[in-house]
Parts: structure tokens; C-alpha cells; sequence
């Protein structure tokens, strides 16, 4: 019952990254290809999720945060790159603010938890979605204009959903993060106060947070704006979200 991660790349500081709800770490199989070889990653399933099913007490995004910094510290990682989507976001953001010494960087793609506005419904929707019709049609509303879906996205998350007991988690964690219509709100002084690059990415057609989420971060952010994309940011623009994630590497 612990967490699922997939390793892959070189050796030194590692890049972790948080998947969305709904998806698994497969969801950065584009950006990591993008990243290339050289570059070691620790892309996990988050507690609920995929082969993280069955972790104790899954859902909010304090217990994955706690789980996820103390898989990292069971590895001996002392200092990591950190990137999170959407839900992810939410728990990457939650990790720095409790552990700044231990993340060299942070971005944040269309991270939740900046404010209360949230698609409660069609989370909900996505968290019933099993058929692949009912996946890419999700998929669709939630990406920008023009996008194309592909097969293998779709099949991951039907994948996922088809383990015994992964759609009435999902359904337990859609009520836990949006299931009043809005969704908790990370701490505006703990982010304001991280001392650290921090780097938000955003479409201008998220459907799902609203891109206004993005406007008013604290002074030392730096804010990436698509205006064509929508909420699927990592699969969405794969090698665009590989460049920011290898900027901030290099830089750190």
C-alpha cells in the first residue's frame, strides 16, 4: 500500500512530478521524452491513483503531500526539483512551503488551490468517465481549442479506471476537493514566503480553473501564459512545458 513511481533518466538532483486528479504519472510521458534522457525524474501516482489506488487515507492534498516528501526522504533525496498539475500543483505547492530547503525549483502548471473557483462539474464528470468515449470527451472540454486528444491519453486514463474500486475513489476525492462547488485555497503568505524560483504556467481556455487564478501571484513568481491552450497543459504542449521545466533545472 505505499506510493507508485516511475524512475527514469541520469543521476543527481532529481525532478519529481505530481500528476492531476484523474490521471496517473503517465500523464508526463510526452514532457519527460521531451527532457531527454540526461535528466532524472521521479514521476509519481498520487495517492488514489492509479497503482497509489489503495494508499491510506487518500484524497486531500496534505496526506499526498506528506506521503510524497517522505517517500523522497525514505530515497535519500535531499534536494529536488518539484513540478505539479492541476491537483498536483496543489500538493507540489504544499511540499515547498513545508520544505523550501528541499526544492531547488517549483513550477506549477495551472496549479489548484489559487483560488476558490473551480468546474465542479466537470471534474465530477471526469471522475465517472470510464468508456473511451467518455474519457476523450472529458479530455476535449478540457483542453484549448484545436487540440487533439490522443489515443494513448485516453487509453491511459481508461487504463486506470478500469481497476476494481478506482472510480468510487475518484468519486470519494472529487467530494473532498470540489464536491461544495469550489475548492480549499493554499495560503497566500506561505507562497508569497517561499524563497525559491517559482514558475505558474496557464492557458487562456482552462475550463477548468479559470486563467484569472494566475493574475495576482506574489511579486518573485514568474507566470508562463498560453493563450491557446486549456487545462491539459502536460499533454496538451509536451515539448513547450519540457523547456520550462529545463529552464528551471538549469538555472537552479
Amino acid at each position: 500500500m505505499g506510493l507508485a513511481v516511475r524512475e527514469t533518466g541520469g543521476e543527481g538532483e532529481p525532478l519529481v512530478l505530481l500528476h492531476g486528479f484523474g490521471g496517473t504519472h503517465r500523464a508526463w510521458d510526452r514532457v519527460v521524452a521531451a527532457l531527454g534522457p540526461g535528466v532524472r525524474v521521479l514521476a509519481y501516482d498520487l495517492p488514489g491513483h492509479g497503482g497509489s489506488l489503495d494508499f491510506p487515507e487518500a484524497g486531500p492534498a496534505p496526506v499526498a503531500a506528506r506521503a510524497i516528501a517522505a517517500d523522497l526522504q525514505a530515497r535519500g533525496c535531499g534536494r529536488f526539483h518539484l513540478a505539479g498539475h492541476s491537483f498536483g500543483g496543489a500538493v507540489a505547492a504544499l511540499i515547498a512551503m513545508r520544505a523550501p530547503g528541499q526544492v531547488a525549483s517549483l513550477t506549477l502548471f495551472a496549479p489548484g488551490g489559487l483560488g476558490p473557483q473551480i468546474n465542479a462539474p466537470l471534474l465530477k464528470r471526469y471522475a465517472e468517465a470510464r468508456t473511451p468515449d467518455e474519457v476523450e470527451a472529458c479530455l476535449i472540454l478540457m483542453s484549448g481549442p484545436g487540440c487533439k486528444v490522443s489515443s494513448d491519453v485516453v487509453e491511459a486514463a481508461v487504463t486506470m479506471r478500469s481497476q476494481p474500486g478506482q472510480t468510487a475513489m475518484l468519486r470519494r476525492i472529487w467530494q473532498m476537493i470540489a464536491g461544495e462547488g469550489s475548492q480549499g485555497t493554499l495560503p497566500r503568505d506561505g507562497l508569497a514566503g517561499l524563497d525559491l524560483p517559482v514558475r505558474v504556467v496557464w492557458g487562456g481556455f482552462d475550463a477548468v480553473l479559470p486563467p484569472r487564478q494566475s493574475d495576482d501571484l506574489p511579486p518573485l513568481f514568474a507566470r508562463h501564459f498560453f493563450p491557446g491552450l486549456g487545462h491539459m497543459l502536460p499533454e496538451e504542449a509536451p515539448a513547450d512545458m519540457a523547456r520550462i521545466l529545463q529552464f528551471a533545472i538549469c538555472r537552479n
